[in-house]
């Protein structure tokens, strides 16, 4: 039996953990009119926070929700900034705890991974594959709007045994539909990391995939033949019905030397450029002069062969970034 972890609660919600989770959920955000709030009467407040917790009449207050339409349109579930401390305490405690069991290949929300890591993975297993192979690349329909509560909390249940910490998260997870976890929450970051782990133990241990890479719900499989990759297709299908109550929103079957579009990049053995969407946005940027958006995407570009093509547009217009 995997080990299973109690005793959590307590250790998760000190006066000192609080204020830990404070300064890191501050982080980008002190012009706030909600954190300067909170700031106002910091030692209350966190002191507040530690009572409510630890009497058992914590709750959180009710999300603030808005669309986002870049990159895809989305509902946002914003939580009050109190409730967002409460999430940083609980993270910084079960964020190691979960993360051990994530699979190597599995990128997105995790310390020390990222797009971009996520993308030299990708290239070089484009380097490591058969010339004449193909890819297999997913995508899955509405993936947190799809996500099974029932099922998130049976995983979480299977590394934490601790009650309180298991109905917080629970309370976390509630959503207005009958499936899916709010998108904005920390912890839905780290459910969903935690939905699709079985995921990877499946592709890299039943089905024995050598090459693999997830980012999200995001994955490719590398250096198959053709008929491979329609038999793996299939399989996954399948499985993902069965075990996670999830379908596939597209997929594609292509020959390695097309290279792959993923995590912001579109991809090849030799070279990487940034996707024609961060090209049309940097462009819009650059016409307005918005620096800080200017920054953001020759930021991105460092890591691709577009680079020298947004540096060279930048010196044409005569800003100095």
């Amino acid at each position: 039996m995997p080990k299973r972890f109690g005793n959590l609660y307590e250790k998760m919600f000190t006066e000192k953990a609080l204020y830990e989770a404070y300064l890191s959920a501050r982080k980008k955000k002190r012009k706030k009119s909600a954190v300067f709030k909170f700031e106002k009467s910091l030692g209350a407040n966190i002191h507040r926070l530690f009572e409510e917790l630890n009497s058992g009449s914590y709750r959180p207050r009710p999300y603030k929700t808005f669309n986002v339409l870049d990159p895809k349109p989305r509902l946002i579930f914003a939580p009050h900034f109190r409730d967002v401390i409460v999430q940083h305490a609980m993270y910084a405690v079960l964020y190691p705890i979960m993360d051990r069991t994530f699979c190597y290949e599995s990128f997105g929300c995790r310390v020390g991974k990222g797009t971009h890591k996520a993308s030299d993975r990708a290239q070089k297993y484009l380097r490591f594959s058969p010339e004449e192979s193909y890819i297999l690349q997913f995508d899955i329909r509405k993936f947190f709007y799809r996500i099974d509560r029932d099922i998130l909390q049976e995983l979480w249940k299977n590394k934490i045994k601790d009650k309180r910490v298991l109905d917080l998260v629970k309370t976390f997870s509630e959503y207005p539909d009958r499936t899916g976890i709010p998108i904005g929450n920390l912890l839905s970051q780290l459910g969903a990391l935690i939905y699709l782990n079985p995921l990877d133990s499946y592709i890299k241990r039943e089905l024995k995939v050598d090459k693999y890479v997830r980012y999200v719900d995001d994955f490719i499989i590398f250096g198959i033949s053709k008929d491979e990759a329609c038999i793996i297709r299939n399989k996954i299908k399948i499985w993902l019905q069965k075990n996670l109550n999830l379908e596939l929103s597209k997929w594609i079957i292509q020959p390695i030397k097309k290279g792959v579009n993923f995590v912001g990049f579109r991809t090849w053995r030799k070279t990487k450029f940034v996707r024609k969407r961060a090209m049309y946005n940097f462009n819009r940027s650059l016409a307005k002069k918005k620096s800080d958006s200017i920054q953001s995407s020759l930021s991105h570009a460092k890591h691709s062969a577009s680079y020298k093509c947004f540096l060279g547009k930048i010196q044409e217009a005569g800003l100095c970034i």
